[in-house]
């Protein structure tokens, strides 16, 4: 599963956090091409499953602002 980034990871990441304070610095480490890793680690975290993930991840990308 690939994700379609529009801004830097580092972004996404810091708005990650703001809307989930229970995630890590851990939690959020990206390496391109291990996406599943940080969808799967993310999913158990947040109770949600990959796609849901996915798409939370994408749409702060692109600042549609889909939150929580």
């Amino acid at each position: 599963m690939k994700l379609k980034l529009e801004t830097p990871w580092q972004e996404v990441k810091e708005k990650m956090k703001e809307n989930n304070i229970n995630l890590t610095d851990e939690d959020l480490i990206y390496e391109p091409g291990h996406e599943d890793a940080l969808l799967e680690r993310l999913a158990k975290k947040m109770s949600r499953t990959k796609e849901q993930v996915r798409i939370l991840i994408e749409s702060i990308s692109s600042n549609t602002g889909l939150a929580g």
